[in-house]
C-alpha cells in the first residue's frame, strides 16, 4: 500500500456549510432540562434571559438534523478551517502497534484549540440579536481565549470569569484573552453574590468551573443588554462542534479508511461531542460497529464513577437542572492540570449515549497522561494541551493491544489543542513533582449527597 500523505488537507470547498445535530437521529433523547422552580421541563422561552434567543432555541431543538451555518460565521471559519487530519506515522512506529492512528488536529488558530468553533457563532447570534455584550467562564484558559477572539471580530466586549488556580499557573492564557479586549476576573470573586458567598465559607477557595459559570451566569442577567455564553456541555455548543467530526469523516473517506475506535478527551464535552457526531450516528443507524472512548481525569471522573442523576450545571445552583453523569455540582475538584475537564458534569447528549451503551469511558491519571503527551512531542513534534493528552493516553494504550493482538486497527483520536501555555503542568512533571489526585469514595459521597430530590 502508498504510503498517504502525513496530513490530510481537504479543500475549503469541504468545509461543512451545515452542523450536524446528533439528537435527531438518537433512538432516545436526553431527559429536558428542568426549571428549578418550578420542576417543570425548561422552555427556550424561558431560557431567553440567559442565553442569546438563537442559541436557546438551538439547544431545545431535538428534531433538525442539519443546521445551515451563517456566511459570517462560515467567513470566520475559513481563516483556519478546515483543519488537517493527520497521520501519527513516528507514534505507530515508536509503538511497534500495527495500528494505524490519526488525529483531528484543532490546535492551528490563536486560541490553540477546538473551543474557536462554537465561540465564533455564539458571538455572532449575539451581535445579531444587538446584545451589548457577553460574559463567560473559563478553566484552562482555551475557551476565553477563543471567545476573546470571536467577539473582538464581532466588536462584543466580554468578560470572562477564569477559575482561580488556573489564572495562578496559567498567567500568559490571562495576558492573551485580555490581548483581544475582554475583562479577565479570576474565580470566585467578590464582583457578585455567589462569588463573595463561597469566600465567606471559604477564603482560599481556589475555585472550579461551576463556580466560575455561577459568576458568570449572574454577571449576565443582572447586566442589561448581556448574555452568558458557554463553550462546553450544552447541546449548542456540541451543535457547532459537528464540524471537527464531518471534516474527519470526509478526510477518512479519501483515503478510504474509516475507524475502529474514536477516542477524545472528555471534561462537559464539545470534542468529544464534536468529534464522534457523524461516526455515532453511523452506529446509531446500525451502519458500524465502531467503539467510542471517552478519557476523562482521574481526578474528576464524571462517568466513571459518577451517578446519572438531575444536578446544577453551577455550584451556586443558578442554572436549569440537566439529567447528566455528574460528581455533585458542589464537588471540588483537586487543582490539578486536567484544566477544562474539571467539571463535575458531562454533556446530557452524551451522558445518555454512555448510558444507553453507545460509548466505553476511562479514567486516567495525570502523570500516565504527561507520561503520554511527551512522547508524543518527541514523535509528532506537537506539544499536546494536559486536556488533549487524556486522549493521546488512551490512543497510545489501544495501539499497544493492537500489537498484543497482532490486530491492525483505525484509531482516530481528537487533539483538541496545543500545551504551550502549560509549561508550569510539563516543568512540575520533568522534575518530578507532579502527583495523582483521586477522590476517595467518602469525597464523593458529600457531591452525591446534594443532588437534587428530582421525582
Amino acid at each position: 500500500m502508498a504510503r498517504i500523505p502525513h496530513r490530510i488537507y481537504l479543500a475549503e470547498e469541504s468545509l461543512p456549510r451545515q452542523w450536524y445535530n446528533l439528537r435527531a437521529d438518537m433512538k432516545e433523547l436526553p431527559a429536558p432540562m428542568l426549571n428549578p422552580g418550578t420542576g417543570r421541563p425548561a422552555t427556550a422561552e424561558e431560557l431567553y434571559p440567559v442565553f442569546c434567543k438563537a442559541l436557546a432555541d438551538q439547544e431545545m431543538d431535538d428534531g433538525t438534523a442539519y443546521v445551515d451555518i451563517p456566511e459570517e460565521v462560515m467567513e470566520m471559519y475559513r481563516i483556519y478551517r478546515p483543519s488537517p487530519l493527520v497521520r501519527a506515522y513516528n507514534l505507530e512506529k515508536e509503538l511497534k502497534t500495527p495500528a494505524r492512528i490519526y488525529f483531528k488536529f484543532e490546535g492551528n488558530n490563536t486560541s490553540g484549540s477546538h473551543k474557536l468553533n462554537s465561540a465564533i457563532p455564539q458571538a455572532y447570534y449575539a451581535k445579531e440579536q444587538g446584545l451589548r455584550g457577553l460574559t463567560t467562564e473559563t478553566g484552562a484558559g482555551q475557551w476565553g481565549t477563543a471567545l476573546a477572539e470571536a467577539c473582538a471580530y464581532f466588536k462584543l466586549p466580554l468578560t470572562v470569569y477564569m477559575v482561580k488556580c488556573s489564572s495562578e499557573q496559567k498567567p500568559y492564557r490571562k495576558a492573551i484573552i485580555e490581548n483581544f479586549g475582554a475583562k479577565v476576573i479570576p474565580s470566585p470573586s467578590a464582583t457578585t453574590n455567589a462569588g463573595r458567598a463561597i469566600l465567606a465559607e471559604d477564603p482560599n477557595n481556589s475555585g472550579s468551573l461551576g463556580t466560575a459559570i455561577s459568576e458568570a451566569v449572574e454577571a449576565a442577567v443582572t447586566t442589561q443588554g448581556y448574555r452568558y455564553v458557554l463553550g462546553s456541555v450544552l447541546n449548542q455548543v456540541l451543535l457547532h462542534q459537528s464540524v471537527i467530526g464531518l471534516e474527519s469523516e470526509a478526510a477518512m473517506a479519501l483515503i478510504d479508511e474509516y475507524p475502529d475506535v474514536v477516542i477524545a478527551c472528555a471534561g462537559g464535552g464539545s470534542n468529544l461531542g464534536g468529534l464522534i457526531a457523524p461516526f455515532m450516528r453511523d452506529r446509531i443507524r446500525g451502519k458500524n460497529k465502531t467503539r467510542f472512548i471517552a478519557v476523562e481525569p482521574a481526578s474528576c471522573p464524571s462517568f466513571t464513577r459518577g451517578k446519572y442523576a438531575y444536578d446544577f450545571c453551577d455550584v451556586g445552583k443558578i442554572t436549569p437542572l440537566a439529567k447528566m453523569y455528574t460528581l455533585g455540582c458542589g464537588f471540588k475538584p483537586s487543582e490539578n492540570h486536567a484544566g477544562g475537564l474539571r467539571y463535575h458534569g458531562m454533556s446530557p447528549i452524551l451522558s445518555k449515549l454512555y448510558h444507553d451503551g453507545y460509548m466505553e469511558a476511562v479514567a486516567v491519571e495525570q502523570t500516565r497522561v504527561f507520561e503520554a503527551a511527551e512522547l508524543f512531542a518527541r514523535c509528532e513534534t506537537i506539544l499536546p494541551a494536559p486536556e488533549s493528552a487524556h486522549a493521546i493516553r488512551a490512543a497510545i494504550d489501544e495501539a499497544l493491544r493492537c500489537r498484543e493482538a497482532g490486530r491492525s486497527e483505525t484509531i482516530l483520536f481528537g487533539l483538541s489543542g496545543t500545551g504551550y501555555f502549560d509549561m508550569t503542568a510539563y516543568q512540575a512533571y520533568n522534575e518530578g513533582r507532579m502527583n495523582d489526585s483521586i477522590p476517595a469514595d467518602e469525597d464523593l459521597r458529600k457531591g452525591f449527597d446534594q443532588l437534587p430530590k428530582v421525582e
